[in-house]
C-alpha cells in the first residue's frame, strides 16, 4: 500500500518555515550548503507547478559573524542590529541558490500591525498573491530591524502557521533539527517518533523542550506545535520533519509527523489578532456586555464597561475580560485609555449628545473582535 500523503502531493501552495539551526554552520553563519540544499528541494516543488512561499529565520544569526558576535545576543537593539546587517546577507544568498534554477527571490518583512490593523492586511495579502502570480519565490521574516517586544510575532515558526493562512495555502511545512515530533526527549532511550497527529487528545503525554543548544534560533518543538495547532485550526495541515528531509517531505513521503487539519477556515485578519498580538491594555466588562460579546457576537459599547487597565492607543490589541478578570476576547480598542474612564457605563445616546457625534462609536467594533 502506497505510503504517500495525498494531504502533501495534492497542495498546490505551500509555506516551508525554516529555523535558524537548521541554516547555519557549528562554527556560527549561514551554511551555503544548507541554503543549497533547501533551495534544490523548493525548487523542485516548483518544478512541478506548486507555489512556494519560504519562511525563513536566520537573519540575526547571519549579522553575528559580521559583527563578530559569538551568540545571539539577548538585548533587543543588539538583536536588530545583527538582524540588519544579516537580513541583505541571507536574501542575497537565497537569491544566488534561487536564481541557478531561473527562480525569483522577493524579500517580505512582516511586523503585526501588517497583518492585524484594518488598513494593512488586505495589502499583505495582495503583495503575496501579486509576488506568486508573477513567479516569484516570497521570502518571509518578522522585520526584526523595527519590530518592538509589545509588536513582536515572538517566534517564526507562529509566523510560519499565520502567513500560510494569509497566502490561503494548502500546506505547512515545518523544518527542524530533529525529523518530527517525538513522544519524549529524542535523545531519550525509548523515545518514539510520533507518525501522525488526528487530534490534539493524541498528545497527552508528549513531552517537549525547548530551544536548543545552538543559541542562534528562539524556538523550540513547544512553538512548532503551537504554529501546528493555529494552521491545523484553521484547515491547513501540517507537516513537521527535519530539514535534511525536506526534498522528501514536499514529495509526500512520509517522514516526519504529519498534523491533520482539525478546523475550517477562518477570517484572516480575526486569526492574526488571536494569535499574533499580546494585548496592551484591558478593558473589565459587566456580565450582561460578557453576554453581549461572547454570545450575541455584538459590538462592545461603553456602557458596559466597567474597568480600564493599562495604558493604550487606539487601534492597539486590547484584552476583554469579565467581572472575574478572565479575558474571554481580545480586540482593536477604538479609543485611547485615558479617553475611556470618563465614557464607562453610558450609553451611546449620551455620549453623543453631551460630547458629539465622534464619541457614539463602539469602544470595540464586532469586526475587530475575537472570542478566545
Amino acid at each position: 500500500m502506497s505510503t504517500t500523503r495525498t494531504e502533501v502531493t495534492d497542495a498546490r501552495r505551500v509555506v516551508v518555515k525554516v529555523g535558524s539551526s537548521s541554516l547555519t554552520s557549528a562554527g556560527g553563519g549561514i551554511d551555503p550548503g544548507r541554503v543549497r540544499h533547501l533551495v534544490e528541494a523548493l525548487a523542485a516543488t516548483r518544478a512541478r507547478g506548486v507555489e512556494v512561499v519560504l519562511v525563513s529565520s536566520g537573519a540575526i544569526a547571519a549579522g553575528l559573524v559580521p559583527l563578530g558576535l559569538v551568540r545571539r545576543p539577548r538585548g533587543l537593539p543588539a538583536q536588530q542590529a545583527a538582524a540588519s546587517v544579516g537580513q541583505g546577507l541571507l536574501v542575497h544568498r537565497y537569491t544566488e541558490e534561487l536564481a541557478r534554477y531561473g527562480v525569483v527571490a522577493g524579500q517580505v518583512l512582516l511586523t503585526v500591525d501588517d497583518v492585524t490593523r484594518r488598513s494593512h492586511y488586505r495589502n499583505a495579502y495582495q503583495t503575496f498573491a501579486k509576488l506568486l502570480e508573477l513567479g516569484v519565490l516570497p521570502i518571509v521574516n518578522e522585520n526584526d530591524t523595527v519590530a518592538t517586544t509589545e509588536i513582536r510575532f515572538g517566534d517564526n515558526d507562529r509566523l510560519a502557521a499565520l502567513v500560510a493562512h494569509l497566502v490561503h495555502a494548502d500546506l505547512l511545512v515545518l523544518l527542524s533539527d530533529v525529523d518530527g515530533l517525538y513522544d519524549g526527549p529524542p535523545a531519550s532511550p525509548g523515545a518514539s517518533l510520533v507518525p501522525e497527529v488526528r487530534s490534539w487528545d493524541d498528545l497527552g503525554g508528549v513531552k517537549v523542550g525547548k530551544a536548543g543548544p545552538a543559541g542562534v534560533g528562539t524556538g523550540g518543538m513547544q512553538t512548532k506545535l503551537d504554529a501546528a495547532r493555529i494552521a491545523t485550526g484553521a484547515g491547513i495541515p501540517v507537516v513537521l520533519t527535519a530539514a535534511e528531509r525536506v526534498g522528501d517531505a514536499l514529495a509526500g513521503d512520509a517522514v516526519g509527523t504529519l498534523f491533520h487539519a482539525t478546523g475550517r477556515r477562518q477570517p484572516t485578519r480575526l486569526l492574526w489578532l488571536a494569535h499574533a498580538t499580546e494585548p496592551l491594555g484591558t478593558l473589565v466588562l459587566d456580565p450582561g456586555a460578557v453576554a453581549a460579546v461572547t454570545q450575541r457576537r455584538a459590538s462592545l459599547l461603553a456602557a458596559g464597561v466597567t474597568g480600564v487597565v493599562g495604558t493604550f492607543h487606539a487601534g492597539d490589541p486590547v484584552a476583554i475580560a469579565g467581572p472575574d478578570g478572565v479575558p474571554v476576547a481580545r480586540g482593536l480598542v477604538n479609543f485611547d485609555s485615558e479617553e475611556l474612564p470618563a465614557l464607562l457605563g453610558r450609553s451611546s445616546g449620551d455620549l453623543k449628545r453631551e460630547l458629539g457625534a465622534a464619541y457614539e462609536r463602539e469602544v470595540v467594533h464586532r469586526d475587530d473582535l475575537v472570542l478566545l
